[in-house]
């Protein structure tokens, strides 16, 4: 049995996931991406580990 912590850190690496993947596909670097979106290159570091999807 799943506990909700355990489903919400499945989502948040999931996420990442997925943020990752998109912005490859995009033949972007997390630079790029942080850029287009006014944020940290940081920031998106976190987004992509899952670190700051709370």
């Amino acid at each position: 049995m799943l506990y909700w912590g355990q489903v919400m850190k499945m989502n948040r690496e999931r996420t990442g996931m997925l943020i990752a993947e998109a912005r490859k596909q995009k033949n972007m670097t997390q630079k790029d991406l942080a850029a287009a979106l006014h944020v940290s290159d940081r920031a998106v570091s976190k987004w992509e580990r899952g670190d700051s999807l709370r």
